[in-house]
């Protein structure tokens, strides 16, 4: 039995907040608004899973100070636009030797960073101490008890090994991989393809338009990801092909929806509004168009989809101009 805590109730952490307590951890989860930390508290429900009960072994604090100073092992599961402020809020409470377990997904904007890097940066912590937590895994079906499958990366085995048996279970199987920039990467560069796939959902395209951006927007992600270090094999794998048809064919896919809602004629600021949860590749798309400019890779996919959410052009338009690109050989 492990101390653990968690920073961030959203749907996914919560999910995995649930799995660690289901395994006999006892786990402090912050949130940061007080009143939606005293509903969780009183009513053990949560906001936005129906039919979801919290377990006993999970308790709410909003007092960040109470959750790091005693945490063997801290999940930081907040947006990734809010990861560096929450950790510059704990980077000098943390205790030397807690593992941080990042599962919030994004590449930071201007920075270009990937979330580990951040966390290394913020906190100080050797990269050896940080591990990602990525897969194809949507929070409504985890806490349905459907089967899912993860995957712990770190640099380092001993950390990686360690993530993967406080999170496995019956339900829940973890993987490990030392490539945690490429498997930071498939996990957040597939949002943006998410969207791309959406919009063809909200025109009106079908099974063929799927399939061509999965295939061609897994080609874009594994050109970036190899030229900024990381191995070609990791995007075959559950954080690359596994999370890319996960997000972009599912019903809860929050990026999906953005992209549905834009192919039917909407407008993103509208959008967004309407949402009560974050859809990371809004943001992670204007990291891609900028680290495809900086390292000169070709990514037609990713910036039609910039150009589409941050500059208006037409979908349809959009769809044809990557249509009729100069003819080429697949590889």
């Amino acid at each position: 039995m492990e101390n653990i805590s968690l920073l961030g109730c959203g749907a996914w952490g919560s999910a995995l907040a649930q799995i660690l307590a289901e395994n006999g951890h006892n786990v402090s989860a912050w949130h940061y608004k007080d009143d939606t930390v005293s509903y969780m508290a009183n009513s053990r429900k949560h906001p936005h899973l129906d039919g979801f009960e919290f377990h006993k072994n999970i308790k709410f604090d909003s007092n960040l100070n109470n959750l790091v100073k005693d945490a063997k092992c801290l999940v930081v599961a907040v947006p990734s636009h809010s990861v560096r402020e929450t950790m510059v809020n704990i980077s000098n409470k943390l205790s030397i030797n807690t593992i941080i377990v990042n599962v919030s997904k994004g590449i930071e904007n201007n920075t270009l960073k990937t979330m580990s890097e951040v966390i290394c940066e913020v906190t100080s912590k050797d990269l050896s101490q940080i591990v990602t937590l990525y897969g194809p895994s949507h929070a409504e079906e985890v806490i349905a008890k459907h089967p899912t499958t993860l995957v712990s990366a770190s640099i380092n085995s001993i950390s990686a090994s360690y993530v993967q048996n406080i999170f496995s279970s019956k339900l829940l199987r973890v993987y490990t991989n030392s490539d945690i920039y490429g498997v930071e990467l498939g996990g957040s560069l597939k949002n943006v393809i998410a969207i791309a796939t959406g919009i063809c959902d909200g025109i009106g395209f079908g099974d063929n338009t799927k399939a061509a951006l999965l295939t061609r927007g897994i080609a874009e992600i594994t050109r970036l990801g190899v030229i900024m270090g990381a191995n070609s094999e990791t995007f075959s794998g559950l954080s690359g092909i596994g999370d890319l048809i996960a997000t972009c064919l599912s019903k809860h896919s929050r990026n999906r929806y953005v992209g549905q809602e834009i192919g039917k004629g909407n407008k993103l600021p509208e959008i967004l509004d309407k949402m009560s949860m974050v859809a990371e590749g809004v943001k992670t798309t204007r990291s891609v168009y900028d680290l495809s400019k900086k390292h000169q890779i070709d990514m037609p996919i990713c910036e039609g989809v910039y150009n589409i959410l941050f500059n208006e052009d037409d979908p349809k338009t959009k769809v044809i101009e990557l249509m009729t690109r100069n003819l080429k050989d697949e590889k």
